[in-house]
């Protein structure tokens, strides 16, 4: 061992300045930017695969929910260990199995590939979620520790929501103007989350871990027992507004090419991106409403977008500028819904069980990513785009209607809402 290494190891260690705690911030922000965004890239890319390797729709949708099975099986195993491991130690390995992905999709671009990716994909998200959003505060609060804390969960917000509809406009853009539509999208991620690795691992990771560390646990999941229907009804209400986005995610490429004839690739990532951008504005716009006018906005959003989209598949000559303003609305909507019924399950879970309720609620989110998509995808093998949009239009707006009353009654006072700045996990 050298006299260098010796003095290395001697020296005492140095607290990060508060700009490196700023840089590193940042770093963090565009990691979870980068493996959210490659969560939602191939949306637009499905039909040059279907073309390729001639699948069905049917199969699009079991691609998908292997992406949203990646992240069921990390956000319960993995997702929460970040406090006793500290935040890189498990950021970086997590923008890695992205990187991995990344390179799955770029060397293996068949079907095979395709659920190897997804799968990869979705394993990163499960921990880059939780991680990212709780490492972007703490690194806020050493960077700044006299500011209010608002500044990282808008960023925490923007880049999760912002992250999943950015990957479908860079490669529907890539796909359309550019060669190897099948490649260049992932080459293109691939160097900015090799960037964002480099950025994680030089980040300060000043969070104090505990001594001795728990014994490892799978997440829990609690109900709160103050309030279990309003907490169901939330539930509820979290599922709703991600079957939205998780269906104009999933088979928005499909239903632009085939229904409104509209087969661009820019278009289609240019749709999706709208949609989650919409969601991103609501919630950046809106951090002072409570609760109960979030969630009755996020309704009316909901249910109108989804009215304009039936519409515009139902009109003798499909309508791509009404199905637009439909995505718009949905996402705008299921962003507003989420935002209300996120703050109505932290106001009405005592703080010791809160991780564990809010464990219940995403649990139901992640699930809306899948489920209703799967579904669609069998309907479609027995009825046409037309009929599958309508059918899930009406379930969308039963389920809306069944939890509203309860969600939109006055709290109790020992659960009086209250705002709160929101971040999917």
């Amino acid at each position: 061992m050298t006299t260098t290494s010796l003095n290395l190891i001697s020296r005492p260690s140095v607290r990060p300045s508060a700009r490196a705690h700023g840089r590193g911030f940042w770093a963090v922000a565009l990691a979870f930017l980068a493996v959210m965004a490659l969560g939602t890239l191939p949306s637009p890319l499905y039909p040059l695969y279907q073309q390729q390797d001639h699948f069905s729709t049917f199969t699009v949708t079991l691609i998908y929910a292997a992406y949203a099975a990646g992240i069921l099986v990390t956000v319960f195993t993995a997702g929460h260990i970040s406090d006793w491991h500290g935040r890189r130690r498990m950021l970086a390995p997590a923008v890695a199995v992205s990187a991995l992905s990344a390179s799955v999709f770029l060397i293996w671009p068949e079907l095979p590939g395709l659920f190897v990716a997804r799968v990869l994909s979705g394993l990163s998200v499960g921990v880059v979620t939780a991680t990212a959003t709780a490492w972007l505060a703490e690194l806020h609060r050493a960077h700044r520790p006299d500011a209010s804390p608002r500044r990282a969960q808008l960023v925490a917000s923007t880049a999760n929501l912002g992250g999943l509809g950015l990957g479908p406009l860079i490669a529907g853009l890539l796909a359309e103007y550019a060669p190897q539509p099948l490649r260049l999208p992932y080459a293109v991620l691939l160097v900015v989350l090799a960037l964002a690795l480099a950025g994680v691992l030089l980040s300060p990771d000043s969070r104090e871990l505990p001594n001795p560390r728990p014994r490892y646990r799978t997440q829990r999941i609690s109900v709160p027992a103050a309030d279990r229907s309003r907490f169901y009804a939330a539930l509820a209400g979290a599922f709703i507004a991600f079957s939205g986005l998780g269906l104009l995610a999933g088979l928005s490429g499909t239903f632009l090419a085939g229904t409104l004839h509209h087969p661009s690739r820019a278009l289609a990532g240019t749709a999706i991106f709208l949609v989650f951008a919409a969601g991103v504005v609501v919630q950046l716009t809106t951090p002072h409403w409570p609760n109960r006018r979030s969630i009755a906005t996020g309704m009316v959003g909901l249910l109108l977008g989804m009215g304009l989209l039936v519409l515009a598949a139902w009109l003798p000559t499909p309508s791509l500028g009404v199905f637009l303003a439909g995505g718009v609305l949905t996402g705008a909507g299921a962003g507003a819904m989420f935002k209300g019924t996120l703050g109505t399950v932290v106001t009405i879970a005592s703080p010791e069980s809160r991780a564990e309720a809010l464990a219940g609620f995403f649990l139901a989110g992640y699930l809306a990513l899948s489920v209703p998509v799967i579904g669609i995808g069998i309907a479609l093998q027995q009825v046409s785009t037309r009929v599958a949009l309508l059918g899930f239009a009406v379930l969308v707006a039963v389920g809306a209607l069944a939890v509203a009353r309860r969600l939109l009654a006055h709290p109790s006072p020992a659960t009086t809402a209250r705002p709160v700045a929101t971040n999917p996990r």
